[in-house]
């Protein structure tokens, strides 16, 4: 079955906490509910004045973890102040009497929950669950010993005068039970960059939300394990820890500052593979996909490593967590499991690849739908499949860790080195075609040759010589919707604007080619690319989705009915952004952080981007003249 719908929906985050609701603010069915640690503590939430439901006036958003309803039920207005809490969350509910004669108004709300896990919602069978009635002071607990406990006045009868108002709160708050392994928790401290966020201001009011929204957003989806944050990978569905998922966040979210990235690194290196388990696909060195609590698990194990590309994410992220400013002594502590990861590389005899299973995952890469590969004319590849993007990664990782491993005075670095080396030159060989990488290699070791989104991540990896680059970028503009990249081209025959992954734009996947045309010194793609991106922001109220429909840029964004969001990559768009409008560059062990400006985004005041313990301002004019406060030392 597929998911429910949740485009229309308005949602509040405090991770692990979501309140989801539609439009009217009332909680009826479906995907409605306030969630707590992948439990749904109250399925039912609905407010009647005189025994009837208000007419909704207005919903507004209030950040990333409020919103506010306004409805009318004759002359006595309902207004609704919802604001989510790491725990649970918060409603006030207020009358007014608008009218020129003194009401008296009934008020009722009628709650309950179902304790139902988040997977048993998404997959529709959540609506034949026990619905346990929620009153003021009652509280009520799963066989499990997971407990909600609804507080506040449910029934009143206010009599008011012209202009007069009756106030009732209600607060829900949930206990989830004390369990051995993996449960995500709310962090115990304010985000690192909460006290200065990142502000970007500029005569493009639309790029100044986005940002803002952006950087909102992932302050609401951060989670903890012990002291160390890391992003949940999205809502409502993935408030948990996705290694692919929570390692391009932290890159992308790095002018944030390091902490996010060191975090990550350490949550995911505390699980890193050291068994080969074909049940849970685990081998020594590999990075997990995904973590779940025991008793929300869906038909995927706890801790399932079924991913290929989160391993040599996790040492490139480390390197570049080190540039922007993660103290060495951290850094150096990671190095075991660098090399670790370094070694499941190298486990491989010619490409990184993956074979994947129908009863799991069978793609593993971040397209990991299963139709999400695919040959121009529509065939599915036979496995094991080698993606293009890895073998980037995969480079990348190798010389990036090999650059750690001589920093920090560890063996090795030739090796990995000579490694990267003998990767490209088979990737030479056997990825190209007419123009293009292939998105993959199948099975049998031919191209799958669909035009797809996956080669803007080859760039800035230093996979490719700068010829290489050069038609790459020449070659993206064919995949662009006008609202950023499509995954696949129209011109293939399995394209569709409203799939998952074959013609849909995902945000996340056009900034990262975003940066690497920035970083391979084609900036003109790059600027048309982030134009399409600041453009589609409006129609989502400046929160991307997860992925919106690839058609053609000349009608508004059209959503993607079960997109999640806020989503964590998605919302990292906005530092992203920064990065590459900026063309920031920063390398701190070097001494060298460098600003090289697109063309065509001034004048642009940007604020506390944090590199290292020092957060830097700059201010680009409208003919380019470049202005910087505080930071390290500019090149």
């Amino acid at each position: 079955m597929h998911p429910p719908p949740l485009h229309e929906h308005i949602t509040c985050v405090a991770a692990p906490a979501i309140w989801l609701s539609p439009r009217s603010g009332q909680l009826t069915g479906g995907a409605d509910g306030l969630y707590v640690a992948d439990r749904r503590v109250l399925s039912r939430f609905v407010v009647t004045v005189d025994g009837a439901e208000p007419v909704p006036v207005e919903t507004v958003p209030d950040g990333a973890s409020g919103a506010r309803f306004l409805a009318s039920a004759g002359d006595v207005s309902v207004e609704r102040i919802r604001t989510v809490t790491r725990d649970g969350g918060t409603e006030r509910i207020v009358l007014r009497n608008r009218g020129e004669a003194a009401v008296t108004a009934k008020l009722e709300i009628t709650a309950a929950a179902d304790l139902a896990p988040v997977a048993t919602v998404r997959s529709g069978d959540g609506a034949t669950l026990r619905q346990l009635a929620l009153g003021d002071g009652v509280e009520r607990s799963a066989s499990d010993g997971f407990r909600v406990r609804l507080d506040g006045r449910t029934r009143a009868e206010p009599s008011l005068a012209p202009g007069e108002s009756f106030t009732a709160t209600i607060t829900i708050k949930a206990t989830p039970p004390r369990t051995s392994g993996f449960r995500p928790a709310p962090p115990s401290a304010p985000a690192p960059w909460a006290d200065a966020p990142l502000t970007v201001e500029s005569p493009d009011t639309d790029l100044n939300r986005l940002i803002a929204q952006g950087v909102d957003d992932l302050t609401a989806l951060l989670l903890a394990d012990g002291d160390d944050l890391y992003s949940a990978a999205g809502s409502p569905w993935y408030l948990t820890l996705f290694g692919r998922d929570a390692l391009w966040t932290a890159r992308l979210a790095l002018p944030l500052g390091y902490e996010l990235a060191a975090g990550t690194l350490r949550a995911l290196a505390r699980r890193q593979g050291t068994r080969t388990d074909p049940a849970t696909e685990e081998e020594p060195g590999k990075i997990p996909h995904e973590l779940r609590p025991d008793d929300t698990t869906g038909w995927l194990p706890p801790l399932y490593y079924g991913t290929v590309d989160a391993t040599p994410l996790f040492v490139v992220t480390l390197a570049e967590a080190w540039r922007w400013g993660m103290p060495s002594g951290e850094v150096e502590a990671l190095l075991p499991a660098v090399e670790r990861a370094l070694g499941w590389l190298g486990g491989f005899d010619e490409f990184v690849h993956y074979v994947g299973s129908a009863e799991t995952l069978a793609n593993q890469g971040w397209k990991d739908s299963a139709d999400g590969v695919q040959h121009a004319d529509g065939r599915l590849p036979r496995p094991p499949i080698a993606l293009s993007e890895v073998q980037a990664y995969a480079y990348q990782a190798a010389t990036l860790g090999a650059d750690l491993l001589d920093a920090f005075g560890r063996p090795g670095a030739d090796r990995w080195r000579s490694w990267a080396a003998s990767l490209a030159d088979r990737f030479r060989s056997r990825f190209w075609l007419d123009g293009y990488p292939a998105i993959a290699l199948d099975g049998n070791g031919d191209p799958v040759d669909g035009v797809a989104s996956n080669m803007g991540h080859l760039l800035g990896t230093g996979l490719l010589t700068p010829d290489e680059e050069a038609r790459v970028a020449a070659r993206l503009p064919e995949l662009d919707s006008g609202f950023g990249l499509r995954t696949l081209t129209p011109h293939a025959a399995g394209f569709d604007p409203l799939s998952y992954h074959l013609g849909s734009v995902w945000p996340h996947d056009t900034v990262i080619a975003i940066l690497g045309l920035v970083r391979t010194g084609h900036a003109e793609i790059a600027a048309r690319l982030a134009r399409g991106l600041v453009a589609a922001a409006p129609a989502f109220g400046h929160r991307l989705p997860e992925l919106f429909g690839g058609q053609d840029a000349s009608e508004p964004p059209v959503p993607y009915p079960t997109a999640c969001s806020p989503q964590a990559w998605a919302a990292a768009v906005s530092p992203a952004l920064v990065t590459a409008l900026l063309g920031l560059d920063v390398d701190i062990p070097e001494g060298r952080v460098s600003l090289s400006p697109v063309p065509g985004f001034g004048p642009l005041s940007v604020r506390n981007i944090r590199i290292g313990s020092t957060p830097l301002s700059v201010e680009v004019a409208p003919d380019g003249t470049i202005t910087t406060k505080g930071g390290p030392p500019l090149e």
